[in-house]
């Protein structure tokens, strides 16, 4: 295969597959927003409260059941059958281990909080981290061969089966139990497809030692991912101590809708991202290339769309919450300004993994995300939850520069051409779209919800229709409207 034949058809599979996966993450969107609106009016904000409370813990659990192995089988170049069988059993072990520990911890969780009905929920959500060490492999493994369509089947039906059942135990009278159903539904199902549609060989149950550089790797990804984890979650941690499991309930439904952009817009890049960044790093040019795409779509996606929904919070959490949710809707508002750097932030995490800086990038987050951990306290102590989303927004946005420098600093990647100038033009009309949408919202104050919302939605939407007037915003959705184009081939 000539160079040139090789390169479109690794852009078609890389378009294809962001496409077939935002084609997918969309309708799981709705079936979440669904479940979200049916759940938040059948349950106490307390339930949503005593699961976040659970997961902020366990999420910890889970991580270290990861150790790090999906972005390192990703990023490996070839994996021998020995290989594999002793990633399964590896991650079979690792999982196992952790549910016994998570069960045996359960008072502990419950004394954290000053809550002892956790006892009972925690033991009920341990044996989810043995369910999801069985599947990583087989997901890493689908995700590697680049089989997107069959990974975003499987996410649309378990999410599906989860959202099904738990509205189903709602209206039964199951309370709490029904996100813990939520939960664990969809991670069953999702075990069975891929064991199905995977073709690993588990063979004898032992670890050999051709898996030490994937654990190396892994390893330093886990750090991160750790660390990550700890400046994302602690915040639930905070609230709940602090304030109770009440206002951990208003938290943790905004930061649940906050990441719905994120998760929808950047994730199917995200997810391509990784296996095709791999394959390029002896291709600078192509890399690079790769990486400024991807930037201008998520330039234009997520910073304009951050913008609008913290302009229309407060009628978006009315339609979808009800009434009640009136803290989460400004929390919400101002977790925006996180979503936004984010959203940026996460092409991060590609730099280091495909250009094989895993370990550097493990440094940089052993210094920068105790400051945002701090961030927390200090927000919840000045101004409680909103005071807490407020500075970590902030911190997050400041962090962006010195993080993208570490990435970068000693390859053949630009910091201000290939990272800060695709993302120039978008950020230009960001606050101009946010100001146009409040204005909307608060012109129209005294009519309906959703009058408010459709005003301030249009309203953002059209400054940008109103940018297409400009050449160069011209040329970049010509750029955008050819990726889409290139993905429908």
């Amino acid at each position: 295969m000539s160079r040139a034949t090789g390169e479109r058809s690794l852009s078609q599979t890389a378009s294809r597959g962001a496409a077939v996966t935002a084609s997918g993450l969309w309708l799981k969107t709705l079936l979440q927003l669904g479940s979200t609106m049916v759940l938040a009016r059948l349950l106490d904000p307390r339930d949503f409260g005593l699961i976040a409370m659970i997961m902020a813990v366990v999420g910890v659990a889970d991580l270290i059941r990861d150790f790090g192995m999906t972005g390192a089988i990703i990023q490996a170049r070839t994996l021998t059958a020995r290989q594999w069988s002793s990633l399964l059993w590896f991650s079979v072990f690792l999982g196992s281990g952790l549910m016994v520990v998570t069960a045996l911890c359960a008072p502990l969780i419950a004394d954290l909080y000053d809550e002892q009905r956790l006892v009972i929920l925690t033991l009920a959500i341990a044996p989810t981290l043995l369910i999801n060490a069985i599947a990583m492999p087989m997901q890493a493994a689908a995700q590697r061969d680049m089989r997107f369509g069959t990974l975003a089947l499987i996410d649309i039906v378990a999410m599906a089966v989860g959202v099904i059942l738990s509205i189903v135990a709602a209206f039964l009278g199951f309370g709490v139990w029904s996100l813990v159903i939520f939960a664990g539904a969809g991670q069953v199902y999702r075990l069975i497809a891929l064991w199905v549609v995977t073709d690993l060989r588990w063979g004898l149950p032992r670890i050999s030692r051709d898996i030490r550089s994937l654990l190396s790797t892994g390893g330093s990804i886990f750090g991160v991912q750790l660390l990550n984890y700890a400046a994302r979650n602690m915040d639930n941690v905070v609230i709940g101590a602090n304030l109770g499991p009440a206002a951990l309930g208003q938290y943790s439904r905004a930061y649940s809708l906050f990441l719905l952009p994120q998760q929808q817009l950047n994730g199917p890049i995200g997810r391509v991202a990784l296996p095709v960044l791999s394959r390029l790093q002896e291709d600078g040019e192509r890399y690079r290339r790769y990486v400024r795409g991807s930037l201008v779509i998520i330039g234009y996606l997520s910073l304009p769309t951050y913008a609008i929904a913290a302009a229309v919070a407060q009628p978006l959490i009315l339609l979808l919450l009800g009434p009640g949710w009136e803290l989460a809707a400004t929390t919400f508002a101002l977790l925006a300004i996180a979503g936004i750097a984010q959203a940026i932030g996460n092409v991060q995490g590609w730099l280091y993994i495909t250009l094989g800086r895993a370990h550097r990038q493990l440094v940089y987050y052993l210094i920068t995300r105790p400051l945002v951990i701090a961030m927390f306290f200090v927000g919840v102590w000045w101004n409680g939850i909103e005071g807490l989303a407020l500075l970590y927004g902030l911190t997050t946005v400041a962090l962006l520069v010195p993080g993208f420098w570490a990435a970068t600093s000693g390859t053949f990647v630009r910091g201000w051409s290939d990272i800060c100038r695709p993302l120039v033009r978008p950020a230009l009309i960001t606050p101009l779209t946010f100001g146009s949408a409040w204005a909307a919202v608060a012109a129209t104050s005294t009519l309906p919800a959703i009058v408010q919302l459709l005003a301030g939605g249009f309203a953002g939407l059209g400054v940008l229709m109103l940018a297409l007037l400009i050449p160069v915003y011209r040329r970049d959705a010509r750029e955008m409207l050819a990726f889409v184009r290139k993905a429908r081939s």
